[in-house]
C-alpha cells in the first residue's frame, strides 16, 4: 500500500479529509461509479489486497479454517489473523457489509464455486496433488452439507 507522508497534518485536517473520504462512499449510486472511484483511489495491488481482505472476512464468517483460506486466496496467516481480529473485536464493518451483500447476491455459492475450480487445477496433477485433492474434498463436503441443510 502507499506510504504515508512524514510531514504531519493537524488532527482537525486529518479528521476532515477522512470524513470526506467516508462520505464519498455514501454518495456512490451504482456499480459503475464505485468502480470508477476504486480505479482512481487505489492501485491495482491495493484493489486486490482490499478485495482479498473482504473475501477473508466472508470465508471466516462461513467457518473456513485459516489453512483453507491461505490456500484458496494465497494470503498469509498473519493477514487472516488480522482480519479475524477485526471481525471479533472491530466495529462490525465487515459483518454489516457482507450481510447486506449476501442478501442481494449468492456470495457463498460464488466462493464455493471459485474454491472448487481453483482446487481442481492442482488436484489433477498426479505428483504432489494429494493435499490439493484433500482440500477440494473438504470444500465439496461443506458444499454438500450446506445443500443438505436447505432441504
Amino acid at each position: 500500500m502507499g506510504q504515508v507522508s512524514k510531514r504531519l497534518i493537524s488532527k482537525e485536517i486529518a479528521d476532515r479529509i477522512f470524513d470526506v473520504f467516508v462520505k464519498s462512499f455514501i454518495k456512490i449510486r451504482n456499480v459503475e461509479d464505485a468502480q470508477k472511484l476504486a480505479d482512481d483511489l487505489f492501485s491495482p495491488t491495493e484493489r486486490i489486497m482490499l478485495a482479498k481482505r473482504l473475501a477473508i472476512a466472508f470465508l471466516l464468517m462461513k467457518g473456513y479454517e485459516y489453512r483453507e483460506i491461505n490456500k484458496l486466496l494465497g494470503v498469509s496467516t498473519g493477514t487472516i489473523a488480522s482480519v479475524n481480529l477485526s471481525l471479533q473485536h472491530g466495529s462490525k464493518g465487515y459483518t454489516t457489509i457482507l450481510e447486506r451483500i449476501a442478501k442481494e447476491e449468492q456470495l457463498e455459492d460464488f466462493f464455493m464455486n471459485m474454491a472448487e475450480k481453483l482446487l481442481s487445477l492442482p488436484a489433477s496433477v498426479s505428483k504432489g496433488g494429494g493435499a490439493w485433492r484433500a482440500l477440494k474434498a473438504e470444500v465439496q463436503k461443506k458444499r454438500f452439507k450446506k445443500a443438505a441443510k436447505t432441504f
